[in-house]
């Protein structure tokens, strides 16, 4: 609705359903974004904290980090592409090789055993105590994603592996 003149006085009245705001369009748009994509990465880290019993938001985050790093390694092809587009922005960020992983050797086949392994060193636990952290993930990413991603990605990992993917925490 636009502005309506004041008669004689050479001046406009402002509907009440117009907005005046100092801040232009676009950026309320971004910040709108950022704060939508920051809920979403809170709520992720409050699922794994939760469901995984990790004790902080940090303690989730480097998780996620190892987890994401470690899944990554072991999808071949384009299915890593495939997760990452489906996930929001601020976990597309977690899901690339780590620093420690960046220079090291190509994706590669390995087990469950070698999974728990390669967690448990990133996160200084023993292998065993990782596997509901990695449940945990795993079920906090397959909320963010379709069905046939997740299936697609369960059909990418050995039977062991699928076994932790397919029974989230």
């Amino acid at each position: 609705m636009a502005a309506q003149d004041i008669p004689g006085s050479g001046q406009q009245v402002k509907s009440p359903t117009q907005r005046t705001t100092a801040v232009p369009l676009d950026e309320r748009r971004r910040m709108r974004h950022e704060s939508r994509t920051s809920q979403t990465y809170k709520a992720f880290l409050k699922y794994l904290c939760d469901v995984g019993k990790i004790p902080n938001e940090q303690a989730a985050e480097n998780a996620a980090i190892s987890i994401l790093c470690v899944l990554e390694q072991r999808l071949v092809g384009e299915e890593d592409n495939d997760l990452e587009a489906q996930l929001p922005m601020k976990l597309r960020e977690l899901m690339v090789r780590c620093d420690r992983h960046e220079s090291g050797p190509p994706p590669k086949k390995f087990g469950r055993a070698e999974m728990l392994a390669m967690v448990a060193e990133d996160l200084d636990m023993e292998p065993d105590d990782t596997e509901p952290i990695i449940r945990a993930v795993f079920s906090a990413i397959q909320a963010q994603i379709s069905t046939g991603e997740s299936d697609d990605i369960a059909g990418e990992l050995p039977p062991d592996i699928r076994d932790l993917w397919a029974r989230p925490a």
